[in-house]
């Protein structure tokens, strides 16, 4: 007596086959979906909280080396690059050598470049200068005067730096002064391509942070009274040197 083994048919393999296709296309569908849901939401909290870690640290550069003295100045550049707004800013404190030369003590720059690689702003920062080598100026040094740029973030599609006056805003600064405080704009926004050809982002989706240069500056308030509010008078603060 012949004993058959049990078993498929070739369309049963065939139809489970297709069966369990289906279901993989589908799981990788729903697991597709799910992924590009999270990496949207992870770019909405980087694109929201990166801009004003970037801000912080600029307001930092500032405080920090302007608060040590004189002989600071501040070079604003605004330009285009590939439609792209960009800007420079260099902070930079010099110092007197023992031969009454003018030797540069520390230096920061910040800077937008564009990138081919994603079609955007890449941002950089430099920082050199005497005080990041040689505390006692040891002239047998000189890789300080080197400047060593360094990508804080890319993605950038609008960085620009202004100086307010009054009521307008300058592009560009190089008096020897120092402003008395700048204001700096950065978005990761999407661009688009104005009738001008160049390219720039919504209003409400750039990030803007007024930064004060010289916080020890008589600083002027205009107050209303209470009887009258068409009636200022200009008061004058003492410098806030708690600020």
């Amino acid at each position: 007596m012949c004993k058959y083994r049990s078993g498929f048919s070739l369309a049963e393999v065939l139809v489970a086959l297709t069966i369990g296709a289906m279901v993989l296309v589908a799981v990788l569908s729903i697991y597709s979906r799910a992924e590009t849901s999270a990496a949207a939401i992870t770019r909405k909290l980087d694109s929201s909280r990166l801009p004003y870690e970037v801000l912080q640290i600029i307001a930092e550069d500032l405080d920090r080396i302007v608060a040590l003295g004189a002989d600071t100045k501040i070079t604003i550049e605004n330009k285009f690059e590939n439609g792209f707004s960009t800007a420079r800013l260099t902070v930079l404190r010099t110092i007197d050598d023992s031969r009454n030369k003018e030797k540069t003590f520390e230096k920061i720059i910040w800077q937008g470049n564009y990138d081919n690689n994603t079609n955007s702003l890449v941002l950089y920062r430099s920082h050199s200068g005497i005080a990041l080598e040689d505390k006692l100026l040891d002239e047998q040094k000189e890789d300080w005067e080197k400047e060593l740029f360094v990508p804080v973030c890319d993605g950038v599609t609008f960085f620009k730096i202004q100086v307010p006056r009054g009521e307008e805003f300058q592009d560009s600064w190089t008096s020897s002064s120092l402003p008395a405080g700048i204001v700096v704009t950065i978005s990761f926004a999407e661009p688009f391509k104005t009738l001008r050809g160049i390219l720039d982002v919504p209003e409400d989706e750039k990030i803007t942070r007024n930064i004060a240069v010289d916080r020890t500056r008589a600083i002027k308030f205009v107050l209303a009274t209470k009887d009258d509010g068409n009636e200022r008078d200009n008061v004058e603060s003492e410098p806030n040197k708690t600020m």
